[in-house]
């Protein structure tokens, strides 16, 4: 047997490592392993000198949150799109230059150099100036954007849909505890007191109404049993409004598969949102008119209608009693033999005819058979040997015409009109 040698294994990396000593840290992200990785106030110091570098940007968003305190401001710059928002600060002689003070709400512009704290892990931006955004701006942004969303089809008549005649169920999006969803509320029932609703009571201005919306009009749309879905909230500015004017909210309701109906403030105000509904409803009450039917004015009108078809069946029914009245007072339904009898008459007139002239025709023709059977008999030469004339044959059946042909001494054979004598020719007598 052989025996077996000393046992030995391969160093370990990080014990041959730790036995070599500290070593230097990798200068970049890529280089860094499990076993030489960066400690984490390396990895912010390098984002805080990398972010550090950026030029300072024009940024726009809607101020959610504001506090001032010891000469400086402190904001949440939100995103009006997206669910994102970022911490902004800002020196008070920067706030000091607006013509009005920022309030929650208000719609921005920013020019700011990203900064981050390496120590807390926080990026914010350190606002310079700041520039609020115009009604003007506002309004031609939003026309941009109906622009883009009109070429696109979203706003098209054929994507709309119809709204059902006498939904089971309807789904309501509005402001917490708001007049508008009275509105809507109280003139539905009224005008059909068994209508049911899906009640959703959300944010419908400021930062969270368009995630609030959006989510809501997801959760109506889902549920098989809501028919026709109304979006609603009361008048207001045009800030207000602006939510529903929102791209990400107008393209949730042109994808929903509901029938949606926008009731947005006032006659005058025209959020996007009116554009890609199904129905735009000019008031809250508006839309309480359109989605259910009256119930009184519809009893009313089947009323009518059933009378009207009534009186139309009625008319229709006494209109072919008289036709048919008529019809039974001519002489031929009074006494339908009558028809039968004068058919009879014509039949009987025609085969009497008929027979007369088939008589008279058999009349000419036996006449006629007659006269040529005399002809006939008269031409026959049975009727010569009657007579007393006679036919002379030579026994080979030959007719004699001439002496000549028959030798003396022969035998004839003399057909006479009563049966045949046999004859012998006797020789002449000589001069």
């Amino acid at each position: 047997m052989r025996q077996a040698g000393p046992v030995t294994s391969s160093p370990d990396p990080a014990d041959t490592a730790r036995d070599a000593g500290p070593q230097p840290l990798p200068q970049k992200a890529l280089d860094t392993t499990a076993e030489r990785p960066w400690p984490l106030r390396l990895l912010s110091a390098k984002m805080a000198e990398y972010i550090g570098r950026m030029a300072p940007v024009w940024v726009e968003g809607q101020i959610v949150e504001a506090n001032r305190r010891s000469g400086m401001s402190f904001f949440t710059l939100r995103d009006t799109d997206a669910d994102m928002s970022l911490r902004m600060t800002a020196y008070s002689q920067v706030l000091d230059r607006l013509s009005a003070p920022l309030t929650t709400g208000s719609h921005v512009v920013v020019h700011a150099r990203p900064t981050f704290y390496a120590k807390r892990g926080e990026l914010t931006l350190q606002a310079n100036a700041i520039r609020p955004v115009g009604l003007g701006e506002l309004l031609a942004r939003l026309d941009q954007l109906r622009r883009v969303l009109a070429a696109e089809g979203l706003f098209d008549v054929e994507r709309k849909r119809r709204l059902p005649f006498l939904p089971s169920c309807i789904g309501l999006i509005c402001g917490r505890e708001a007049k508008a969803m009275d509105d809507v509320l109280v003139n539905a029932r009224e005008r059909f007191p068994e209508v049911r609703f899906e009640v959703r009571q959300v944010a419908v201005q400021g930062v969270k109404a368009v995630a609030e919306v959006s989510r809501a009009l997801a959760e109506l749309d889902a549920d098989p049993s809501v028919e026709v879905i109304v979006i609603t909230r009361g008048g207001g500015s045009v800030e207000d409004l602006l939510p529903f004017s929102n791209e990400a909210l107008v393209r949730a309701v042109s994808n929903a598969t509901t029938p949606v109906v926008s009731a947005i403030g006032h006659e005058t105000d025209a959020p996007l949102l009116d554009l890609v509904a199904d129905y735009r409803a000019s008031t809250p009450t508006d839309a309480a008119k359109r989605i259910v039917p009256d119930v009184v004015a519809e009893r009313h009108g089947l009323a009518v209608a059933r009378q009207r078809l009534t009186a139309a069946v009625t008319r229709r029914v006494a209109g072919e009693q008289e036709r048919l009245d008529a019809l039974r007072s001519r002489p031929v339904l009074a006494d339908p033999e009558v028809l039968i009898r004068t058919h009879e008459e014509r039949l009987g007139h025609d085969v009497r005819t008929m027979r007369h002239h088939l008589d008279a025709r058999l009349a000419r023709g036996s006449g006629e058979v007659a006269r040529l059977a005399a002809q006939v008999r008269a031409l026959s030469p049975a009727q010569t040997l009657e007579r007393g004339y006679a036919v002379l044959r030579t026994p080979g059946g030959a007719v004699v015409r001439d002496e000549a042909e028959v030798e003396p001494g022969a035998s004839l054979e003399a057909v006479v009109a009563h049966g045949r004598l046999t004859l012998v020719r006797t020789p002449a007598n000589p001069a």
